[in-house]
């Protein structure tokens, strides 16, 4: 029977990096993935020659130099920035909230202009709320036209969202838009950060470097295996169907209510259905990620993904292109879970699962699905690269 001082459940950002420092340590890690390939959801499948985003766009992004170097270590980044654009009822907008979208949206050049378009906007929405008797944001819609006015939030935020979470905004807590980028600069640059970009080959390369020196399975489904643990021996004995092995501990970056046996009940979900179709032609919309904010289409947004590594001249050299259209919907048993939602009933859900995991210790609980958190993926590198292993 194989040995091993950490059982690593998932082999995705959490998984892969705990790997690294573990084996880094000198420890052995087996990782062990249900799917039938390594790193989780920022897998890559190369098509025609393009690296596809199999689960969605994953733009790595960090102020954080010690991250940033880390990464970098292991593969070299490309330059890629994040500069979406929204496509509303077939008129285009730049994002995140700029002059470019205030000139698009107003003919406003100036940043003086824009700011008393706003003002303007957010102060009737201040007076709406007064003449229904209202002083703080009841819900999403009113935090937004606060924050924005009425215009931006009517074309480029409402029917968004609403796609994206399956409620109305009227139905959706303000605190999910307490802050939104407003910047009174042309500046496409969607993200604040010191640092971003794409690993060049795309995210598999950062995957295997990460599990370089640990045993890997796929196709294996931890819930369905036997765990036990010896006290005496101070190791868990697992048993699934291709193997045994014994190991110190077990991190668990599945789901945390299936890990409990759905004890209290099972967590809610949002989660992603992709369309990917390839094209005959080297260029389909010219950018990476277009959102498309009107309610009357169905999918939130078109990603072509030869945009986030080829630049320039390189576009055109590469003569197909890959596209996926991703809808939001209801995450139901079978799918992939991808997005934790935050109301109440979820939030206590929650609370009562993470006191069990606080009483497990021979187990560490790590990653969106263990933790019910959205994360980026540098906050992910960040956390594991703290922690002791």
């Amino acid at each position: 029977m194989q040995h091993y001082d950490y059982l690593i459940v998932g082999s995705g950002l959490f998984g892969a990096t705990f790997a690294y420092r573990a084996h880094q340590a000198g420890k052995k890690c087996l990782v062990i993935d249900k799917r039938p390939h390594l790193g989780g959801n920022v897998y890559c499948e190369n098509v025609e020659g393009i690296n596809v985003h199999k689960y969605g766009a994953h733009i790595f992004h960090t102020s954080n130099k010690q991250v940033w170097d880390f990464v970098n270590s292991l593969v070299e980044f490309n330059r890629y920035t994040n500069s979406p654009v929204a496509n509303y009822k077939g008129k285009l907008y730049n994002l995140p909230f700029n002059m470019n979208t205030f000139y698009q949206m107003w003919g406003v050049t100036t940043p003086a202009e824009a700011q008393a378009k706003i003002e303007e906007q957010k102060a009737e929405a201040v007076a709406k709320m007064k003449a229904e008797g209202v002083t703080e944001p009841r819900n999403l819609e009113e935090q937004a036209q606060l924050l924005i006015g009425k215009d931006i939030y009517e074309k480029l935020i409402k029917g968004y969202t609403e796609k994206q979470w399956g409620r109305k905004c009227t139905d959706l807590p303000a605190f999910i838009i307490k802050r939104l980028p407003v910047r009174l600069v042309f500046d496409n640059n969607y993200f604040n950060d010191s640092y971003q970009g794409i690993p060049i080959g795309g995210y598999n390369k950062l995957i295997d470097a990460l599990l370089e020196g640990a045993d890997t399975f796929t196709g294996i489904d931890f819930m369905e295996c036997e765990r036990v643990y010896d006290d005496c021996a101070q190791k868990w004995n697992v048993q699934c169907p291709s193997f045994n092995v014994q190991s110190s501990k077990i991190v668990f970056t599945g789901k945390i209510d299936e890990y409990f046996d759905y004890c209290f009940g099972k967590l809610e979900y949002r989660t992603v259905r992709f369309e990917t179709e390839t094209y005959d032609v080297p260029n389909y919309q010219g950018n990476a990620v277009v959102n498309y904010t009107e309610p009357e289409v169905p999918y939130t947004r078109v990603i072509e993904h030869k945009h986030f590594e080829l630049f320039g001249p390189a576009v055109n050299e590469c003569p197909k292109t890959v596209v996926s259209r991703e809808y939001s919907t209801e995450w139901t048993d079978g799918m992939e879970p991808f997005y934790p939602v935050n109301d109440q009933r979820n939030s206590e859900l929650i609370a009562k699962y993470k006191e069990l995991a606080d009483k497990e210790q021979h187990v560490i609980f790590g990653g969106r699905l263990a933790e019910y958190k959205y994360y980026d993926m540098a906050p992910i590198v960040e956390k594991v690269l703290k922690m002791e292993v």
